[in-house]
């Protein structure tokens, strides 16, 4: 929620060690990892939906046995008078932090969020917007979570916090507004035993289907924020556009509830309406930001309006007994596991990366997004080839923000399948990953995954470039149709440099590929402890795969299980990608053209040679 300063201290005084002492007799296991699977980061839940262990914020909300068995704990949220949504512990590890983010969905428009730190030391550092302030023990604090904001942790202690999710009532927000103003001085809130009290938790928090006054409050705030970081006129007329289709939007929305309200005819309408909107604004493209804190205004519509304005799940007006809209059931939602040592195959486009792929992904003890996973970082305009700053498919570690970070393990998590096909459902998954792009950004997903395990693959340059050389005459293996700056479509990853080669015959690009990803490649894995790195050879693998995989077992920490050894155990199956059946001398159909690139390539064959 925005609020008018980045921090508040409201006027209050709690216990903290009566407080230490009721979090010290709550069981161990209540500990949870923290929903988005920050290191260091776990939870302790004490008002869910339903009461159970889940993190959802849409439905009835209840207290969990956690917080009944707490007495103090329900005293200091029965103080401030107000109904309560989600709530819970939070425990923050030495040394971690809370990495930079905004809070821009539905469940924050209205809410805020309290803190009341119950063990913490000074060097415990809370930061929002151009601020940053130590919470002490048993004090209370709102800020607005609407701003750029990060926690961190530079102590030696486990720091926890009572964090609590609420829209406030009107003696909240007065007291909200006398605190950010004034120095107000704080009421001391003792246990006291015996006592009992009672809470108000949130029952109905989730429409069927948003009224148009709500969407109209969402969206006309919105506007007032977002600004165009495009120049002057080009900036004046996106923001038009912009101000124009969401108006639209909200008119037809307003339209369809004078038809069907929240009725279940009406679903379909709404959601193919919405669908529409969120369409048009990524037409737009990404130069639309909100002021306070840049985030892109499609992925803020997307969080307020596209995931909670039609719930169909929820009971329609007059359709339950009591005449009301019915408490909306707990959703599922998409979890963001740990990432456990992921295994990311790294090679020059053509050189069997996918059979070794393919290979190692029949095992249960990996998971895949499904094949090569382009979209996870084209998905980002912000790293597509012409974005400011970007002019090739390289990605250094500088360019992972905790923001994109957070969004490329999501994305993942929605994707992510087993040996069988089937979605994962984990807490902890070892991820398996090939996309030859991402051969270019060792440094980016070194940053995004510090454990992981990069399997480099590498292929002879006659058979390597020759199947560079029939991939780009087939035409089926195009990842730039338009590429700005090049005549015609491109075909596969794009190195830096790829400029000096326009007008240079195919067999060149082809050599220049092979040669400038292989260095890439081991530039990039000398620079990460030997541990974390392993060659393979793809004429070992096609002799004798199941010693090759056996190695990348060793080295990833994998068990070479019956389905791998099954895999292996006979000739392997022709990979989705290949162009023809493999066969012995086949390059050599490109021979005239490719021998007179060879000694050039001398220097990097011999480096791979000695490469470990």
């Amino acid at each position: 929620m925005k609020l008018e300063a980045p921090f508040i201290k409201l006027p209050f005084r709690f216990d903290a060690a009566r407080l230490q002492e009721e979090i010290a007799a709550l069981p161990a296991e209540a500990w949870v990892r923290h929903p988005n699977n920050l290191d260091g980061n776990s939870a302790l839940r004490l008002i869910t939906v339903g009461g159970g262990e889940n993190d959802d914020v849409a439905g009835p909300m209840a207290m969990t046995p956690h917080l009944k068995a707490s007495p103090y704990l329900q005293q200091v949220l029965a103080h401030f008078g107000v109904v309560w949504s989600r709530s819970r512990l939070m425990k923050l590890g030495p040394g971690a932090t809370v990495p930079m983010h905004t809070d821009i969905n539905y469940h924050w428009y209205h809410r805020v969020r309290l803190h009341i730190p119950i063990v913490t030391t000074p060097e415990v550092k809370f930061f929002c917007d151009d601020q940053v302030v130590n919470m002490a023990e048993g004090e209370a604090w709102i800020f607005d979570n609407w701003r750029v904001h990060k926690v961190e942790n530079n102590s030696a202690v486990e720091r926890i916090h009572l964090v609590a999710d609420t829209t406030g009532n009107s003696r909240f927000w007065e007291m909200a507004h006398a605190a950010a103003t004034r120095d107000l001085p704080p009421q001391t809130a003792p246990y006291q035993p015996g006592a009992r009290v009672g809470i108000a938790t949130e029952q109905y928090n989730v429409y069927r289907v948003m009224p148009p006054s709500e969407v109209d409050d969402l969206l006309r705030d919105l506007v007032e924020e977002t600004i165009s970081l495009k120049p002057d006129e080009a900036g004046r007329e996106e923001m038009d556009r912009y101000q124009r289709l969401l108006y639209g939007f909200r008119q037809d929305w307003r339209q369809l509830w004078s038809l069907f309200a929240d009725g279940d005819k009406g679903v379909p309408h709404y959601r193919k309406r919405l669908e529409m909107l969120l369409q048009q604004v990524q037409a737009l493209g990404d130069d639309l930001r909100v002021r306070t804190n840049q985030m892109p205004v499609l992925r803020v519509i997307g969080q307020r309006i596209g995931t909670y304005a039609v719930n169909p799940e929820v009971g329609a007006m007059g359709g339950p007994a009591s005449g009301g809209v019915a408490a909306p059931a707990a959703r599922p939602v998409v979890r963001t596991p740990d990432y456990d040592r992921p295994v990311i195959i790294v090679a020059a486009p053509r050189s069997g990366s996918t059979a070794l792929f393919e290979t190692l992904a029949v095992t249960p003890q990996l998971h895949n997004p499904g094949g090569e996973a382009h979209w996870l970082v084209e998905g980002f305009r912000m790293f597509l080839p012409g974005a400011p700053g970007v002019d090739s498919n390289r990605l250094t570690a500088d360019r992972l923000t905790p923001e994109i970070a957070l969004a490329m393990k999501s994305r993942l998590a929605e994707k992510l399948v087993d040996a069988s096909g089937e979605r994962a459902d984990a807490d902890s998954v070892r991820l398996l990953e090939k996309t030859p792009k991402n051969a270019l950004r060792i440094p980016f997903f070194d940053a995004l995954f510090p454990d992981a395990r990069f399997v480099f693959l590498w292929r002879e340059p006659e058979e390597n470039i020759s199947s560079i050389i029939d991939a780009w005459r087939a035409g089926g293996w195009v990842t730039y149709p338009n590429l700005p700056g090049w005549d015609g479509p491109w075909s596969m990853l794009l190195p830096p440099g790829w400029k000096a080669l326009k007008g240079r015959p195919v067999p060149e690009i082809a050599a220049y590929q092979w040669a400038t990803t292989n260095q890439t490649i081991m530039d990039d894995l000398e620079q990460l402890p030997a541990e974390r790195r392993h060659v393979v050879r793809y004429s070992d693998f096609l002799a004798d795969p199941a010693a090759v995989i056996r190695g990348v077992c060793d080295f990833a920490g994998l068990e070479f299980d019956a389905a791998l050894a099954e895999r292996t155990g006979a000739a392997l199956p022709v990979s989705r990608h290949t162009l023809t059946p493999p066969e012995a001398g086949k390059w050599k159909k490109n021979a005239a053209e490719i021998e007179p690139l060879v000694p050039d390539l001398a220097p990097v064959l011999e480096r791979l040679r000695a490469f470990r």
